[in-house]
């Protein structure tokens, strides 16, 4: 309400106003009609004009509106005399629903409330007219040009604030129209002035104009999974919003917000502290409250505020006693209903603490691997939403999906950050066996700055700078990275361990270029995603070639080419001395050996060069060089990172090959004799370097899901897991025992022949059978006296025992103390309370180390360690 005002003249000299005290308590009267206006069915279509709109939510909004103007412009320039006639402030009433009409389109709800405002004052200035307070002609709300027609319905931009402010509208609108007889009255439209019209299109106009009306697009919201605490203080809420005073007017509404700080400074010094429904719903959503007798503190603390502050005879202060009683009513009602009247739909019971699984706790807020049953090699990156247990005990979690960009549709000159990932509006509900691993999303702004403290640097760690809607195919950028966030934890930070300095990250190009038709034209529809299994993302996405988002950058220039370089010098012929080398793999065809362990040196052909090594030539020398009659790996573009590694990994074969080179020592000098050089034919490779990778396994998930007939068709390791090789094995013998993975290469038969032989042949010249076997030596085992070893053995258990005695003495002395007469059976309590904890902490060790063991044996790649080489099954090494 506008605080009165005393004026003892016609006029303010000092301001060269020339209004009367008549017109300026018209003034503050039409204010306050405009304030207190309320449709039948309880709406307040004055609600969305109290303040400007927010620049950071709505900067276009400056860029349509020149003369921005709300409620609060009034009632300041009415405080600080700024009105010098009647009729400047009637220009400023009518410049409301004129900005409204101008910058909202017809169907939206601030357009619709702009009308009714508009009703209201062109009736207040008649009714002033009519006393003869003002003229008729300053009664006459003045034109302000043409309303402009709507323009082509723009983009849907996403919601940067809650999420759920919406869904709890509609709430609010069903409990207002119950009391008008159950009749569902029309919505009035968003009432966040940060979503005024931008929100105007429907799922069902996109769903005709795009012909794609897949149920797997559409956008989603978490299940509600409230405890029967939150289930009261939402009663609580619902309930003091159906009362209404004398006049009509539902109560609850005086209490929405808080009063502005620029029009009304002095309450905020009188009331140290203020709060409002909003404020309190925002607390209840991202769960403050700790239990009802919390929530019922603000509550009173609210309706105490209004009682302190207003006179004892106003409406407000009368509603503010009203509901006070009201709300502790129902809140005492609430409490005393059981628990059980409170389950959710489906039986869901609420896991708030998280969900306790092989061994690791998941929370809401935590960021995940789960799952996809589309593509193993690519988890799906989500944050968990809601945890709750179902009525057959079984454990679920409701999780935000983020897409990569390989699972979208976009423009083809689309850049994206490395390991990038966009947000989706896919909420979908997950078993607990199909959480995977933990791993961590960051904002644009925060990605180049560091990583999260503590954080395994094994773990992958994705950035976000856009949401995706799979509607339209476009990515908006996200302002806030708050309301991406669950409520639970959206004002919560983690510590970051900070780089030296910012680092720059370069965008690259989509990873579906490829899949551009050449003949693809700008005006072409936008082609749609594969899909594959229901509860997963896209099996593949694609690009198009329809113009930029507003919001994407051009491509980045090409660098350009290096300036060109001088040309080299001439080759200088000179006599040279040869210079072996031998190959520091202690695996060496019989080529190599021969010729590393040549003692005298030949004498070879002078050899032309130049100082860049451009060519060289070299006496032939045959030699053996590992030759795969497969072609060389694949290698995946930059996105092929965003895997997991446990998944999936490609690295080069090389090996390494002994080959001659030649040492140029400069003519004016007489040749050296330069000592043997290994060669190193991996580059960057030492003497001690580590053999590629020659065999590869998927992780257990990953393994699972090839099935099992196809698996035994396969080689295994000795936990069933398929083997992938780099190359092709070369004269590889069948296995000579049944159900062993692999056969044995020519060389070790060979070898294990001759050995055979050998033995055989060294018994027979001793004269020994065929099939004797030395003797195995025994051990030499100390003697003891028995006798000393007894006595000692005795004397252990006899001071074991008394220990033992003196324990349970005390134990029984102190549940004596405890429990007096009954201690017997609290002492059975207790150590039955012991072996259960006992029990669990055993069930949580077990877990933990099945756990580990599992995350070694996915991070493990390589089978070297089990001595499988190529060179085991290729009988020329």
């Amino acid at each position: 309400m506008v605080n009165t005002m005393e004026t003892n003249g016609v006029g303010d000299a000092k301001t060269g106003s020339q209004l009367s005290d008549a017109q300026l308590k018209a003034i503050k009267k039409v204010i306050d009609s405009l304030y207190a206006h309320r449709e039948e069915d309880g709406h307040d279509p004055s609600k969305v004009f109290h303040r400007k709109v927010n620049k950071r939510a709505l900067p276009d909004y400056y860029e349509v509106i020149k003369e921005p103007v709300a409620l609060s412009t009034l009632k300041s320039k009415l405080q600080n005399r700024e009105y010098t006639s009647f009729a400047d402030f009637v220009r400023d009433c009518a410049l409301i629903p004129h900005n409204a009409q101008t910058y909202n389109r017809p169907e939206a709800g601030a357009y619709q409330d702009a009308l009714i405002i508009k009703s209201v004052m062109e009736r207040e200035f008649r009714q002033l007219a009519e006393e003869k307070i003002i003229t008729v002609q300053d009664a006459i709300l003045p034109d302000l040009g043409e309303i402009p027609p709507a323009s082509p319905r723009p983009a849907e931009d996403e919601e940067e604030d809650d999420e759920d402010d919406d869904e709890d509208d509609e709430e609010d609108e069903v409990d207002e129209s119950e009391e008008e007889g159950g009749k569902r009255k029309r919505r009035r439209g968003p009432r966040s002035l940060a979503a005024i019209t931008k929100r105007d299109a429907t799922t069902k106009e996109d769903a005709q104009k795009s012909g794609d009306s897949d149920p797997r697009k559409k956008r989603g919201r978490p299940p509600r999974v409230d405890t029967p605490m939150e289930a009261r203080i939402k009663a609580v809420l619902k309930g003091i919003r159906k009362f209404k005073n004398d006049s009509g007017q539902i109560m609850i509404h005086q209490f929405e917000k808080l009063p502005d700080k620029t029009t009304m400074p002095e309450y905020y010094q009188e009331i140290k502290e203020p709060i409002a429904i909003e404020i309190i719903k925002r607390k209840q959503k991202r769960k403050k409250y700790q239990s009802v007798d919390h929530f019922m503190r603000d509550i009173d603390t609210m309706f105490n505020n209004a009682q302190s502050y207003n006179q004892d005879e106003s409406q407000i202060y009368k509603d503010a006693v009203v509901l006070q009683k009201e709300a502790q009513s129902l809140a005492d009602a609430e409490k005393s209903k059981p628990d059980a009247e409170y389950v959710m739909e489906e039986g869901r019971l609420p896991l708030p603490n998280g969900i306790l699984h092989n061994g690791e706790l998941w929370k809401v807020g935590d960021w995940i691997h789960i799952q996809n049953h589309n593509d193993v090699t690519k988890p799906i990156v989500a944050q968990i939403y809601r945890t709750w247990q179902d009525a057959e005990g079984q454990k679920w979690v409701n999780a935000c999906w983020y897409y990569r960009p390989e699972q979208t549709v976009h423009q083809y000159e689309k850049h994206f950050y490395p390991h990038e990932v966009v947000k989706t509006g896919q909420y979908r509900d997950h078993h607990i066996d199909e959480v995977i691993d933990r791993c961590f999303v960051m904002f644009c702004t925060r990605y180049s700055r560091g990583r999260p403290r503590g954080f395994p640097k094994d773990k992958d760690v994705y950035v976000c700078d856009s949401r995706y809607n799979e509607e339209k195919h476009k990515m908006n950028k996200i302002k806030t990275w708050a309301s991406c966030l669950p409520d639970e934890v959206r004002d919560k930070d983690y510590e970051m361990d900070l780089f030296d300095g910012p680092k720059k990250t370069k965008k690259v190009p989509t990873p579906l270029l490829h899949m551009l038709k050449d003949d693809e034209m700008e005006t072409d529809e936008a082609p749609k995603v594969r899909w594959g299994a229901d509860n997963a993302p896209p099996i593949m996405g694609a690009v198009h070639k329809g113009p930029r988002d507003e919001n994407q950058s051009p491509p980045p220039e090409p660098t350009p080419s290096p300036p060109p370089q001088p040309p080299p010098p001439p080759p200088r012929q000179v006599p040279t001395v040869p210079k072996y080398e031998t190959s520091s793999h202690r695996r060496l065809t019989e080529v190599d050996a021969r010729m590393a362990n040549t003692p005298d040196r030949t004498a070879v052909p002078p050899t032309s060069y130049n100082n860049h090594n451009q060519s060289q030539s070299q006496p032939h020398v045959p030699q053996y060089n590992q030759q795969t009659a497969s072609p060389a790996p694949v290698q995946y573009n930059q996105y092929s990172s965003q895997s997991n590694p446990s998944y999936a990994q490609t690295q080069q074969h090389s090996s390494a090959s002994a080959s001659y080179h030649s040492s140029q020592p400069d003519a004016r000098y007489p040749p050296v004799p330069q000592p043997y050089r290994v060669n190193n034919a991996v580059p960057g490779a030492t003497t001690n370097s580590v053999r590629p990778h020659e065999v590869f396994r998927l992780s257990e998930q990953a393994n699972a899901q090839i099935p099992e007939e196809i698996r035994q068709q396969y080689q295994q390791d000795e936990h069933g897991n398929v083997l992938f090789f780099t190359a092709p094995p070369v004269d590889v013998l069948p296995p000579t025992k049944e159900g062993s993975a692999m056969g044995h290469t020519a060389r070790y038969l060979a070898e294990k022949l001759r050995r055979k032989i050998a033995i055989k042949e060294k018994r027979m010249a001793e004269g020994l059978p065929e099939d004797y076997e030395e003797p195995k030596p025994k051990k030499v085992k100390p003697e003891f006296d028995d006798g000393l070893a007894g006595q000692i053995q005795n004397l252990r258990e006899e001071a074991l025992q008394i220990l033992i005695d003196q324990m349970q003495d005390g134990t029984e002395a102190i549940y004596k103390s405890i429990y007096g007469p009954q201690w017997e059976d609290g002492a059975r309590f207790e150590m039955a309370k012991t072996a259960k904890y006992q029990a669990e902490a055993r069930e949580r060790l077990a877990a933990a180390a099945d756990l580990m063991r599992k995350k070694e044996e996915s991070q493990t790649v390589s089978m070297t360690g089990t001595g499988v080489y190529l060179d085991d099954y290729d009988p020329r090494y």
